[in-house]
């Protein structure tokens, strides 16, 4: 096993508020090792006529899409960060009209609507934590770069007008260490809990590691095992598939930091 001490992200004592006061000004960057401790999450936001399918998609395929809070129409506000906003208070966000991505914007507020849902969903970063204290590296956080999100060959459970594929998160993980890894992220299944699978990727019709759908490619060391989560992404391919026609979602990485404890996600 290694025995190196991995070293936290360069933001990981940042308290959430000033994560959120950054990106609120203008700070744009992945959020994996930012406010060690501190649950983020993906955000999908949809007009009212659409958000009984995304909650039924997220009830119908729970390890992807693992719900921590859903809003009331128009507020953009949540319980989980007071004094948060939706609008402003993540690093980056995606707008889709009819299915496409027609915007990255760092601000969302002038294109907030009154009929708009949002739903924060489960993130794998909440895990890292508790990898890190097991001794796991977290070779994403090392090369500083975006985890890398790929699009699978294993469809999602439809629900009403909403359907598409798998999406999965990967990091690579030493062999020695893919028995704690799995048995510690089982144990956080509302922030999609144990992996999909470890090894040939070529199991989910992943074709090359090198070029992920969504993020940056990482590394593998010598003795690294692919491993693969069920990613929060997954919202963002239905949207591609289903095209409604509007929705604001997080850009993949660019995760909501929430007040909420990491540990308040795990089973005893």
């Amino acid at each position: 096993m290694e025995t190196t001490t991995h070293r936290h992200g360069p933001h990981s004592a940042v308290t959430p508020a000033e994560a959120r006061a950054a990106f609120r000004a203008g700070r744009a960057e992945p959020t994996a090792g930012w406010a060690d401790g501190r649950t983020q999450a993906n955000l999908i936001a949809v007009p009212a006529d659409w958000a009984y399918d995304v909650l039924l998609f997220a009830q119908r395929n729970p390890q992807p899409c693992p719900v921590l809070d859903v809003t009331e129409p128009g507020v953009s506000t949540t319980p989980l960060a007071p004094g948060a906003d939706l609008r402003t208070d993540l690093p980056r966000y995606r707008v889709w009209r009819e299915g496409r991505l027609v915007a990255e914007p760092k601000d969302v507020t002038r294109l907030w609507r009154d009929d708009l849902v949002a739903f924060l969903i489960g993130c794998s970063f909440t895990f890292e934590g508790a990898l890190r204290e097991a001794g796991v590296p977290l070779r994403h956080v090392e090369q500083r770069r975006n985890v890398s999100m790929y699009v699978t060959d294993r469809a999602c459970r439809p629900a009403g007008r909403l359907h598409g594929p798998l999406v999965v998160s990967m990091r690579p993980v030493p062999a020695d260490y893919v028995h704690t890894t799995r048995r510690l992220t089982a144990r956080m299944p509302a922030v999609h809990g144990a992996p999909v699978h470890a090894g040939d990727p070529g199991t989910l019709g992943i074709t090359d590691l090198a070029r992920p759908d969504f993020g940056d490619p990482v590394a593998l060391h010598p003795g690294d095992v692919p491993v693969f989560w069920a990613c929060g992404v997954t919202p963002q391919a239905a949207l591609m598939t289903s095209a409604p026609p509007f929705a604001i979602t997080h850009a993949p990485g660019h995760m909501f930091i929430t007040d909420a404890l990491d540990a308040a996600y795990r089973l005893l």
